[in-house]
């Protein structure tokens, strides 16, 4: 149960109209930002709420149970702080919201109405449309661990252990030609062994796309040239000349563990978990029934 403050609640009970709404949005680069409906800027938290920011926001629906409750927020690409070039990098996407509801008169006067997180955002040429969820949004989410033949950490990350910085596993590139902003041919990479960063990470380091991260869906090398097949085309026009690192590809695999990266000590998977073959297998007249095991 919400406890609105002793001084809101008189503006309320007076029919006072000097009531707004703020949005506290903080991305997950770490940047916040503050939008409110108001015709001036407000400031609390330390957070300095601006006007005028195209925020307009609908109506809000809560409901009993573990449903997840929505709200939309709209607006034109007017500010200064919201770029078109932003969105498509994925910049806003799940980004935290808290949604307030401020006496601008004395914004002491305050209470948070939701808590989430942005979700979906569509966008056209002039103005977008952002989807605000709920909390409850998090149970849908995998959590923990489940079983499977196939390792569950990331390349590098602690459960790994592994260190890509070297040059071993990561080197930088620069493109030479692009082709519908999803076939890359670099310059940089010829010294590794064609399919080495199928399945990595490449990061732009300069150009449009600066700072954004796209898995690797093969590489080749094409007539004496590199060529990085991505998974997903780039938000922004790749361009002649923009530079980027690449990880090494894994494909979480026991073998390839083992064999590129001499790190299965580190392995997150279980490589000799029984699949559905052995589940629905039978004992065979030819086959050797004495209940050992199939890997020694």
């Amino acid at each position: 149960m919400k406890t609105v403050p002793s001084g809101l609640q008189a503006a309320l009970d007076s029919g006072a109209t000097t009531l707004c709404t703020c949005w506290r949005i903080e991305r997950v680069d770490g940047q916040v930002f503050g939008f409110t409906n108001h015709d001036r800027t407000l400031s609390f938290g330390g957070v300095d709420y601006e006007p005028d920011s195209g925020f307009t926001g609908s109506e809000i629906m809560a409901s009993i149970g573990l449903a997840v409750d929505s709200a939309e927020v709209q607006g034109a690409l007017s500010s200064a702080r919201i770029s078109h070039d932003d969105i498509s990098l994925g910049l806003w996407d799940n980004a935290a919201c808290e949604v307030w509801r401020v006496d601008w008169s004395n914004t002491d006067n305050r209470v948070i109405v939701r808590k989430g997180s942005l979700g979906e955002i569509s966008r056209g040429d002039i103005a977008y449309e952002a989807e605000v969820r709920s909390l409850a949004h998090a149970l849908n989410q995998e959590q923990g661990r489940t079983y499977g033949r196939l390792c569950d950490a990331l390349l590098g990350d602690a459960r790994c252990g592994l260190d890509v910085t070297g040059s071993t596993y990561t080197h930088a590139g620069t493109v030479i030609s692009a082709l519908d902003d999803t076939i890359v041919t670099a310059s940089g990479l010829g010294s590794y062994d064609d399919g080495w960063f199928t399945s990595g990470l490449l990061t732009w380091t300069s150009g449009a796309n600066a700072g954004a991260q796209i898995e690797v869906r093969s590489h080749f090398i094409v007539s004496g040239a590199v060529q990085l097949t991505l998974w997903q085309r780039a938000a922004l026009p790749v361009l002649v000349g923009d530079h980027f690192t690449v990880v090494a590809g894994c494909d979480k695999s026991w073998e390839t563990c083992q064999a590129k990266f001499a790190n299965s000590i580190n392995f997150r998977g279980c490589p000799h978990i029984p699949g559905n073959d052995f589940a629905l297998s039978v004992a065979k007249q030819s086959g050797v029934n004495d209940g050992g095991s199939f890997f020694n």
